[in-house]
C-alpha cells in the first residue's frame, strides 16, 4: 500500500515541517546508519521515496529506524529522517498496517491503555521494587520524584537498577518518593512507532498526575523518559524540571552528599545511550562519575560519545524481534570486549536489555559484565 503523499505531508508538517524535501541525495545518512553494519538499508531511499509520493506503509523498511539520531547529525542539508519516519508510521498505525515483525507493537499498545506500561504487568504491582527499602510515596514538599520508569518497576534484570537507585538516594539523604500504581508509561517510544493517540493518552495522564500531586523536579533513570519529560511534555504547556540519574549521581559527588569509599579495581567501558548523548549532549557528566571511582580504568570503545553506535532498542525496536546477525548489540558487546573491559556500562535500561540479550548468543563475552552506571556507584559507596 502506498501512501498518499499528501498525507505524508500533511503528517509531516505536524510533526515540524517538510525537510524531506530538501534532500539531494548525499547518502551521508546511509553511510552513518548503524543498520549498513549487519545489512542493507537506505534512509535516503525512504525520503526520496517520500518527496515522491511513493511511500509503501506495510513495508518492513520503514519501521527499521531506531531513531538514534546519526543521520540528523550527519545530514548538511537538515534533514529531519527522525520526523519523516515517524509520521510514516504514523499513516501506518492508522491504516491498521504492520508488517509480521511489527505486530507485538498492537500488543503492547493495548497494555499501555489497559495498565500503563508496556510489559502486559499489573499496575498496582508498579511499585513491587521497592519492598523493603523503605521508599515513601511521593508527598507535594519532597525533594525530588524518583520516577523509575516501566522496564524498573517489572523487569527482574532492571529492578536492580531501581533498587541501586533508591539505596543511592536514601544513602545520600535525599528527600524522594515514588508514584508507584499513579505513575504510566512516559510514551516516548511508543509515539516514535507512530500511535500519537497512546503518546498523548499517557503524557496528559502522567501530566495531571504530577500535577495534583505537586511535583516539580522529576529523577530518571531511562534516558527515554528524560527525553520526552524534558522535550516533549512542553508541547502540551507544562514545564518541569528533569535530571537523569548520571546528571544527579555528579551533583551528588560533588556536593559531598555522597561519598565513595571503596576501590573498583576493573576495566571498564562506558556506552553513550543514544537518547542521553546523541539527543541530549550528555557525555561527560557519566564519564566523570565513573573517573572518581578509585582503581577504575576506563577504555573508551572505537564509536564513543557523539558517534556512540545504537545498542538497536529505540524508535519501539525493543518490543520488535531482529535476527541473530542482525542485532547492533552485538557489534557493542565485541567492541567492549576488543577494549578488554570487564565490565560495560551505560544509563539505559533498552541499552541493558539488548546487550545482556547479546551476551546470551556470542562467544567470547561470557566474562563481561553489563552494568548501570548506578549499580557501581552502589558497590563503592
Amino acid at each position: 500500500m502506498v501512501a498518499p503523499l499528501q498525507e505524508v505531508i500533511d503528517l509531516t508538517k505536524n510533526a515540524g515541517g517538510e525537510s524531506f524535501k530538501f534532500c539531494y541525495q548525499c547518502g551521508l545518512c546511509d553511510v552513518v546508519c548503524p543498520w549498513n553494519r549487519v545489512r542493507t538499508f537506505s534512509m535516503r531511499k525512504l525520503v526520496r521515496q517520500a518527496a515522491f509520493g511513493l511511500t509503501e506503509i506495510e513495508h518492513e523498511e520503514i519501521w527499521r529506524c531506531t531513531t538514534c539520531g546519526r543521520c540528523p547529525q550527519q545530514c548538511p542539508r537538515g534533514v529531519e529522517q527522525i520526523k519523516l519516519g515517524v509520521s510514516s508510521r504514523r499513516i501506518a498505525s492508522e491504516y491498521g498496517v504492520f508488517p509480521a515483525s511489527v505486530t507485538p507493537v498492537r500488543g503492547v499498545s493495548a497494555s499501555l491503555v489497559a495498565e500503563g506500561n508496556p510489559l502486559g504487568e499489573e499496575r498496582q504491582k508498579r511499585a513491587n521494587w521497592a519492598e523493603g527499602l523503605s521508599v515513601k510515596p511521593f508527598t507535594a514538599g519532597m525533594e525530588i520524584l524518583y520516577f523509575p520508569g516501566c522496564y524498573l518497576s517489572y523487569d527482574p534484570r532492571l529492578k536492580k537498577v531501581s533498587r541501586a537507585t533508591a539505596t543511592i538516594l536514601k544513602k545520600a539523604g535525599v528527600d524522594f518518593g515514588i508514584l508507584g500504581a499513579k505513575e504510566n508509561c512516559c510514551g516516548e517510544s511508543i509515539r516514535k512507532t507512530g500511535n500519537e493517540e497512546v503518546f498523548k493518552q499517557l503524557a496528559r495522564e502522567n501530566i495531571k498526575t504530577f500535577i495534583d500531586n505537586g511535583v516539580k523536579k522529576i529523577l530518571v533513570s531511562s534516558p527515554h523518559c528524560y527525553h520526552t519529560f524534558k522535550n516533549e511534555y512542553p508541547e502540551f504547556m507544562v514545564n518541569f524540571e528533569v535530571v537523569h540519574i548520571a546528571q544527579y549521581l555528579f551533583d551528588l559527588i560533588n556536593e559531598g552528599r555522597l561519598a565513595i569509599t571503596k576501590e573498583y579495581g576493573k576495566k571498564i567501558t562506558y556506552h553513550d545511550p543514544c537518547y542521553l548523548g546523541r539527543h541530549n549532549g550528555i557525555f561527560d557528566q557519566p564519564r566523570e562519575v565513573l573517573k572518581k571511582i578509585p582503581g577504575i580504568e576506563l577504555n573508551e570503545m572505537p564509536d564513543s560519545r557523539k558517534n556512540s553506535l545504537c545498542c538497536g532498542g529505540g524508535g519501539g525496536r525493543i518490543w520488535m524481534e531482529t535476527p541473530k546477525g542482525e542485532r547492533f548489540s552485538d557489534l557493542r558487546v565485541v567492541q567492549a570486549v576488543g577494549v578488554g573491559a570487564d565490565v560495560l556500562v551505560t544509563s539505559c535500561p533498552y541499552c541493558i536489555s539488548m546487550f545482556e540479550d547479546s551476551k546470551l548468543t556470542l562467544k567470547d563475552s561470557d566474562a563481561l559484565e553489563i552494568n548501570d552506571i548506578t549499580e557501581i556507584i552502589q558497590e563503592v559507596i
